[in-house]
């Protein structure tokens, strides 16, 4: 089965939101639902040193949507077989078979599918599955003004990038086995940090 993955090089992303906002406006989505989110991590303080104060302040980005894992959770409690995997690796949710149980919205440990109160069921970014048979990139990925994102089959994303999947505010990739691979920013904080904090709790 092949399987496409994003590239995320924190270490370019600065926040902008574009990737978030082409993504609401090619998908059509309402104030508050978004399927690609940026996450600012923040953290450090002022301190004082002898007669004067220094600083060890920090924050950096994170663009995630769905990292349509290899072990997803959302699909091990779909109770209808609504949220499934495809053949191309891609996670999606077939809306006409959703009940709207949200189950996987409680699953998934990146918050990746969201419910639509006015359609009654689930929905969740979908990687651009037509996009990409088409030949084309997600809309993310090409709106990225500083060509922070990439998307591809994973494999060649890890041989060419690493394997790391691991940064501070996201939970250990043992968990779901996420198809992403991470460039960490300079102030990258592990996993199980508790030095920051998420500073945009109300936009993820």
């Amino acid at each position: 089965m092949k399987q496409y993955g994003f590239y995320i090089d924190s270490s370019k992303c600065t926040g902008c939101k574009t990737c978030q906002l082409s993504c609401k406006d090619n998908k059509n989505l309402d104030i508050g639902v978004n399927y690609r989110r940026i996450y600012e991590y923040a953290g450090g303080n002022w301190i004082k040193d002898g007669d004067t104060f220094r600083q060890d302040v920090y924050s950096y980005y994170l663009s995630i949507a769905c990292n349509h894992c290899d072990e997803p959770a959302c699909t091990k409690v779909c109770p209808s077989g609504a949220m499934h995997k495809r053949e191309d690796g891609f996670v999606i949710v077939d809306e006409d078979v959703c009940i709207g149980c949200k189950y996987c919205e409680m699953a998934c440990p990146y918050g990746a599918p969201q419910y639509n109160e006015e359609k009654g069921h689930m929905t969740k970014c979908d990687g651009c599955y037509e996009r990409v048979g088409q030949g084309l990139e997600p809309i993310c990925v090409g709106s990225c003004p500083l060509r922070a994102l990439e998307f591809g089959p994973i494999a060649e994303l890890r041989e060419k990038y690493g394997t790391n999947a691991d940064v501070a505010p996201l939970p250990s990739s043992l968990t779901t086995k996420p198809n992403i691979v991470i460039k960490l920013n300079r102030n990258a904080r592990p996993t199980d940090d508790q030095t920051g904090h998420l500073a945009n709790p109300k936009e993820v």
